[in-house]
């Protein structure tokens, strides 16, 4: 059964999140602090973490930094009574992987924790590497490479190049892009997809090979190496 870790310095909402995920048959152990949540969480023993954001002893944002500081990729859902967009932009940024607000309705938050579980199920440890032709993307390196040669990314272009490579074919709307890779639930109605997609074309289109990286005018973006 997966085991998770809840870190939660409030008893009741420490109570609620370990009840709720019993309930769906997950093992649960929790934390009260943010050290005891550090110890724990790089015991490697946990398969999905539920994070508060303000902790005593150590905050919710440096603790993730930390583990993803030390190649601890477990998933991380991020619980806060911070609500506000750039709250949710530093939580995702310093690797959370989902961010939930206070106060939460307790199947919404065993079912991202069940989205989570099977995102990270995708890419087993043997197969790390995403292709598409002469494109690499290897998630445990956190690299890519295009004809052998090794391309520079900037983390949210990794993870948003991870994203398109991994819905190969499938056209990905705005909210889409903004939902997976920056945390937002809605369309902010800003240009940062096209100014991240530009600078991701950049980095890996070649001359005289295929630009995978397509515009569906009026809806999004499809990842396309084949043509």
């Amino acid at each position: 059964m997966p085991r998770v870790l809840t870190i939660e310095d409030d008893a009741v909402t420490a109570e609620e999140i370990a009840t709720e995920l019993r309930s769906r048959g997950f093992i649960v152990d929790v934390a009260d602090d943010g050290i005891k949540g550090l110890e724990c969480a790089q015991s490697g023993r946990y398969d999905a973490i539920t994070l508060d954001r303000m902790l005593p002893g150590l905050d919710g944002l440096a603790l993730v930094a930390r583990l993803r500081h030390h190649g601890i990729s477990t998933p991380v859902l991020m619980i806060s009574a911070l609500s506000d967009v750039d709250e949710r932009v530093r939580g995702l940024r310093a690797g959370g992987d989902d961010y939930l607000t206070k106060p939460f309705a307790s199947d919404e938050m065993s079912a991202r924790i069940e989205v989570l579980l099977r995102r990270h199920a995708q890419v087993p440890l043997a197969d790390s590497v995403l292709r598409a032709g002469d494109l690499e993307l290897d998630l445990m390196a956190r690299c890519a490479r295009r004809g052998g040669q090794e391309i520079s990314l900037l983390p949210t272009e990794f993870k948003l190049l991870e994203f398109l490579m991994r819905n190969t074919g499938q056209v990905l709307s705005r909210t889409m892009l903004f939902q997976e890779v920056w945390g937002y639930h809605f369309d902010p109605g800003t240009n940062l997809i096209e100014v991240h997609i530009g600078r991701l074309r950049r980095r890996i289109d070649q001359p005289d090979r295929t630009q995978p990286i397509k515009t569906v005018r009026g809806t999004g973006y499809v990842f396309d190496a084949a043509h």
